[in-house]
């Protein structure tokens, strides 16, 4: 065992958001210790497929969070280079709708989005094409979004904790934390890890799908949920045959979704190495790996039926995560007054590798205290009610 450690903040979880974290914090002059019982990007950012959209995200709270992110995200890409070195592309979205029913509601959705900040520019069927020429014909129209991007998310994680480390954070993988220590006022000093303790007045909980265990290590309850989801990865392709993240309008509705049942909806996207990902899923069944091939079946059947063109393209894998589900739909970001001391970063669901700067800005300020830049009454942590908060 190693003799303690002191620092100003423990962040506990090395995926995008705890990255997001721990060089937010390190920034703002905090000596930051990181730390995760695996590798960079080992959980739930390892298995995403790098979103960063304000497309499907209804005005609010979280529309707020993803708008200040957006703006983050090109400014962690000027100052660390994430373009070439994680993948990082301000492509666009573009959301599609196949009858004149969903077009309505897409349409009607956009408009509010529209004020609360979000470019979002109405496109008629017959124009659907010159933005994706493969898209099948026969669609009733869609909606672009400039603002939505995509990183390659393991890769974007690294470069971030990277970052931290070279600011003089200290990244300890391979050390799972055991308890969070909290003195007899019930105010956290630290964490206890199998490789010694960590001593610090203040932990950020970015644990992710196991947020909801490491708030029990503090004697909290935060209700998180693993929530599983498939991708399928193509062969790469010679050309871009897919321009933008593009999805069907009920994609929208599945995130926003509480029930447990599966729910599946078209998104198909290309990455800059050229392989298309396929999703996207949604099931409440615990931590299941298992492979499930009807899922990946109708994955397939719905993006041929947005894209034909990739029906003779060879699928190479399929690959399964776990997004961290709240009951609300909105992550647990700031202190939490039943440990003071703690800080919760956790509980984004599918877009945790979008709205990570935005959270690790917000988590900073908080630990400086500063005012944050946003309300965050909506994400407090201790906002669920008792029976809610066992899953």
């Amino acid at each position: 065992m190693s003799k303690p450690t002191s620092c100003d903040v423990v962040v506990v979880g090395a995926g995008m958001v705890g990255a997001a974290c721990a060089l937010h914090a390190v920034a703002a002059g905090l000596r930051t210790v990181l730390v995760d019982r695996g590798p960079v990007a080992g959980g739930t950012t390892g298995a995403g497929e790098g979103n960063l959209l304000v497309s499907d995200k209804e005005p609010g709270p979280e529309l707020g969070l993803a708008l200040l992110s957006a703006r983050l995200w090109h400014e962690l890409t000027e100052r660390h280079s994430l373009g070439p070195t994680a993948e990082y592309e301000a492509k666009g979205g573009l959301v599609v709708a196949s009858g004149e029913e969903g077009l309505h509601a897409l349409l009607d959705f956009a408009a509010a989005q529209r004020r609360g900040g979000v470019e979002a520019v109405p496109v008629p069927a017959d124009g659907l094409r010159d933005l994706e020429p493969h898209l099948a014909e026969g669609l009733a129209g869609g909606v672009h979004y400039p603002q939505d991007a995509q990183v390659q998310p393991a890769l974007a994680a690294a470069r971030l904790v990277r970052a931290a480390r070279d600011l003089g954070a200290e990244a300890r993988l391979g050390t799972k934390v055991t308890a969070v220590l909290r003195t007899p006022d019930g105010a956290v000093r630290g964490v206890r890890t199998d490789r010694g303790d960590i001593h610090a007045p203040a932990v950020v909980n970015a644990a992710g799908t196991w947020g909801g265990e490491v708030a029990a290590l503090a004697g909290v309850r935060l209700p998180v949920l693993p929530r599983r989801g498939f991708v399928l990865v193509t062969e790469p392709l010679p050309a871009r045959t897919v321009r933008h993240k593009v999805y069907a309008a009920d994609y929208v509705a599945d995130v926003a979704s509480d029930s447990a049942d599966l729910q599946t909806s078209a998104v198909v996207e290309a990455t800059a190495a050229g392989p298309v990902l396929i999703g996207a899923s949604r099931e409440r069944v615990g931590f299941d790996r298992t492979f499930s091939l009807p899922v990946v079946r109708r994955l397939a059947a719905q993006a041929l039926a947005l894209f034909p063109v990739l029906r003779d393209v060879a699928t190479l894998r399929a690959y399964t995560g776990f997004r961290p589900y709240l009951p609300d739909h909105l992550p647990a970001i700031g202190p939490d007054p039943r440990a003071p001391g703690l800080h919760h970063a956790c509980g984004h669901e599918g877009a945790g590798i979008g709205l990570a700067p935005a959270t690790g800005h917000l988590i900073a300020q908080c630990l400086t205290g500063d005012r944050p830049d946003l309300d965050l009454a909506p994400f407090r942590p201790d906002r669920f009610p008792a029976e809610e908060a066992t899953p």
